[in-house]
């Protein structure tokens, strides 16, 4: 496992999903997540040090895991499957460590409360760096080449971009 932070949250322009950007510590290596917008919400309250007079649903839970004396120890990504993130949360509680089945972005987001440690296995952070490779490699194999050749000359990515 890897330890990561969190390096920022962007906005995708093209699908308009907010993007949860992990890098690790010396910065070499970035996991991109798409996230919902309630748990970039969340992220950025955390990040940004904000305190609310009700506790949101990730303070509740830390609130919750404090009151039965047990703290979490870290979060951990821990596989990328068909495109779908997994993690848990470990959790110490009565002397034990107990894994808990989380999305990752409740996962940071409890962790960034927590202060605990985010970490990403090893295989996540590959296989990211493989298909960030591969999905830069534009291929044609079929008949329909030459037109898609021809629409990708004549795309102007300036006709698509929103415009204040």
């Amino acid at each position: 496992m890897i330890e990561m932070k969190v390096f920022g949250l962007a906005l995708d322009e093209e699908s308009q999903v907010p993007v949860l950007i992990l890098k690790d510590l010396d910065e070499k290596n970035a996991v991109p997540i798409w996230i919902g917008a309630m748990e970039a919400m969340a992220i950025s309250l955390a990040l940004n040090d904000v305190e609310l007079p009700r506790p949101m649903t990730h303070d509740l839970l830390l609130n919750m895991i404090h009151a039965l004396d047990a703290h979490v120890v870290c979060v951990n990504l821990t596989e990328l499957t068909e495109g779908t993130y997994y993690a848990n949360v470990e959790v110490e509680v009565e002397g034990g460590i107990r894994r808990i089945d989380s999305r990752p972005s409740d996962a940071v987001a409890l962790a960034l409360r927590a202060k605990a440690p985010i970490l990403v296995n090893e295989a996540v952070i590959d296989q990211v760096a493989k298909e960030s490779k591969e999905a830069s490699v534009v291929e044609f194999a079929s008949d329909d080449s030459e037109k898609w050749t021809e629409l990708l000359e004549k795309y102007d990515p300036n006709d698509t971009k929103y415009k204040m």
